[in-house]
């Protein structure tokens, strides 16, 4: 069944289970959000693109009003829910609703390997940025999700991930392009050191 929910288009790619944290300045956003919260309800975001807006985006719930100013700004934190395919845009309101269809992952398990392929590819890119892995509470069937809304990686790239309806293919895609950028890292890095070493600055 098709439904009708408030759209939030950002230049963002939201994927389930990763959180977004969100300032709500403008008049219409201000609208949609009190009503979100008055009826305790999700509100799409979808990323916005040159041609209008992506095909699919994901549902976020509202977790924690963190401020509230007095002309009614607010500075939430949101967290995706589900994904979702955007049939018809409706622009009856002051904000974007759209007709949407709720995708549901197709059933079964990525294989054991490439699951820890990608979380060590994952915890590698994250040591080259001085950060630690953590995946304490992730949900396994989210797991692409999760390693892939934790790093700032190609909005295209996380665009087609979240389209993807496999785990196991969604994997198969993040360790390919994790392959692929982790050694420019480091190339880059290293050119990075040798310009220093050479009295060069940049």
């Amino acid at each position: 069944m098709a439904a009708l929910i408030p759209l939030f288009p950002l230049d963002v790619v939201l994927f389930p289970g990763t959180p977004l944290p969100l300032h709500i300045f403008e008049p219409r956003y201000k609208e949609m959000i009190a009503e979100c919260l008055a009826q305790n309800r999700t509100f799409g975001v979808v990323r916005a693109i040159e041609q209008g807006l992506a095909e699919v985006g994901c549902t976020a719930e509202i977790v924690t009003v963190v401020k509230e100013y007095p002309d009614g700004r607010l500075d939430l934190v949101t967290e995706g829910r589900k994904r979702f395919e955007l049939l018809a845009v409706n622009e009856e309101r002051s904000f974007l609703r759209a007709e949407v269809l709720m995708i549901d992952d197709e059933l079964g398990t990525p294989p054991q390997e490439d699951t820890a392929r990608a979380i060590q590819l994952h915890s590698e890119l994250l040591a080259l940025a001085g950060a630690q892995q953590d995946l304490a509470a992730v949900d396994p069937s989210l797991l692409s999700f999760h390693l892939a809304g934790s790093l700032p990686l190609d909005l295209d790239f996380k665009q087609k991930l979240l389209s993807l309806r496999a785990e196991s293919e969604r994997l198969t895609l993040l360790i390919n392009y994790l392959e692929t950028l982790i050694p420019n890292l480091h190339r880059a890095a290293r050119a990075r050191e040798k310009a220093g070493g050479n009295g060069h600055v940049g």
